[in-house]
Formats: C-alpha cells, structure tokens, sequence
C-alpha cells in the first residue's frame, strides 16, 4: 500500500509557521499601532487585509497574532503531554486498585466539557494573559492521551528489559524515559499533534466568548472576538480572513495527526 503523506499540509503550516516567526519582517505596520482615521477600512493597496474596528492593520495582526496562538498551543500541548505521560505510565504500571481509581478519576474529567473546565480554572486564576490560557488548557486537556499510554505501557511493562531494569534497581524515571517513552511515543504521537490544533481553538473560542486575551492582546482569537462589531458594521474581512487562516492551520494540523496515526498502525501491522 502505497504511504499518504501530507505534504501540502506540512508546506501550508511551515510557511504560516514561518510568517509568525518573521512577523516584524512580514508584517510591516505595528499591530498595536490604531489608525483613529482609518477605522473599519476593507482591503486595499495601503492595508492588504485591512483593518479592525480599532484602527490596527489586520495583515500584521495575523503574523503577529499568529505567533500568539501558536505558543499558546505549543505550550498547552507540552503541560498536556507532560501529565499524559506522567499519569499514565504511574496508571500502567501501578496495581489494578490504583490503576483503576485513576483511570475513573480520568473518566470524570473527560466527562466534564473541557470548555467548562476552562472557564472554571481561568476564574480562579484570574486575569487572562497568554501563560493562563496556556497552562489551563494544557491542564485539562490531557485526558485521552494518558489513557493511550496506560494502554500502551500495560502492554510493555512485563517486556524482559523492562523487568530486567527493575531487577537492577532501575528508578521510575529511568524506566520511563529510556525503555517505555521510545516504545509508546510513536502510538501518541498522533495524539499530541491533534491536541496542538484543539489547544489553538481552544484559545480563539474564548476569545470570541469574551473569556480570553484581552483586545489589545494581538491574537486570531482576539481578533475574531471582533466578529460580532464586524458584523454590524459589515466589515466581513476581520471574521473571514483571521478566521481563513485559523480553519486552514487545525485542518493542516488534523490532516498531519491522521498521517500520523495511519502511519503507527502501518507499522504495527507489519
């Protein structure tokens, strides 16, 4: 069978990747910077994308704010991967009783919409700024994957090496890191990629609730936090175009984890 590989999907998210990271080269205008006399302006030649209901340039804000949310979803996915890992290698390797009460414990969790847990935590934290939002949707987001890691360490804990570094006095994390991590990452790693695309959308639907970055925050959540004045005033570029590219990057992204995920089981077939 002949591989699937995403390459139009990795080409889309390496150039956005790197127009975020080359946002002051790219993005030309401050993003901050409000034009009083150029509110609400469509497209043209002197603001390629715009601008928003505030006078910012929409073309730098996309860069800019593009960078925003990619850091907030590369930090959510390693707080989120680091406790799947943590919690479902203690789960797997633990006996059945405690094994069990952290799997239900899990299942609770999963069971709660995340986006209750997050509004939930981020009231409790307070302010939103970009390190809050991250770490709470790192926080609850890390269910799924640590119970494919219990699944995947029950089935290589009683492997010989395994055994035979536990018989030599081998610690926890020893195990974990040199005998079990390169056995079940491949399995995850699917996973991990999907959790990077819901932690971005998880940042912009708060935002456009109102619960995230603060507008003066440059972000695609914050920016389409405008949606709703946009759509008043018909100024339909500052939901399409920031919306445009977010659709495209999680597409892109989900595209990636399935390739990932036929890959895995490719190879597990084989």
């Amino acid at each position: 069978m002949k591989k699937r590989r995403p390459y139009i999907s990795i080409t889309i998210l390496v150039l956005i990747g790197a127009g975020c990271l080359l946002a002051e080269a790219l993005g030309g205008a401050n993003p901050y910077y409000m034009h009083t006399d150029q509110i609400s302006q469509a497209p043209s030649a002197l603001h390629l994308f715009g601008t928003d209901t505030l006078g910012r340039d929409v073309f730098s804000i996309i860069w800019h704010g593009g960078r925003i949310s990619l850091i907030i979803g590369l930090l959510a996915t390693l707080i989120s991967t680091g406790i799947a890992i943590l919690y479902g290698c203690v789960s797997g390797l633990a006996g059945p009783r405690i094994d069990d009460a952290l799997m239900r414990f899990s299942e609770i969790l999963m069971s709660v919409p995340q986006i209750l847990l997050v509004i939930f935590l981020q009231a409790i934290w307070g302010k939103p700024g970009v390190l809050s939002i991250g770490v709470v949707i790192g926080v609850t987001s890390w269910m799924a994957v640590a119970k494919m890691v219990r699944s995947e360490v029950r089935q290589i804990r009683g492997s010989e090496y395994v055994l035979a570094a536990k018989t030599m006095g081998a610690g926890f994390f020893y195990i974990l890191w040199n005998h079990l991590m390169p056995n079940f990452m491949p399995a995850i790693m699917f996973m991990i990629v999907t959790n990077l695309g819901s932690a971005i959308a998880a940042e912009a639907t708060l935002s456009f609730l109102g619960l995230g970055l603060s507008v003066d925050t440059v972000s695609w959540g914050s920016l389409m936090s405008l949606s709703q004045q946009a759509m008043l005033t018909g100024a339909w570029w500052l939901l399409l175009i920031p919306g445009s590219f977010l659709v495209v990057t999680l597409i892109c992204i989900t595209e990636l984890g399935e390739a990932l995920r036929t890959a895995n089981r490719r190879e597990r077939l084989l």
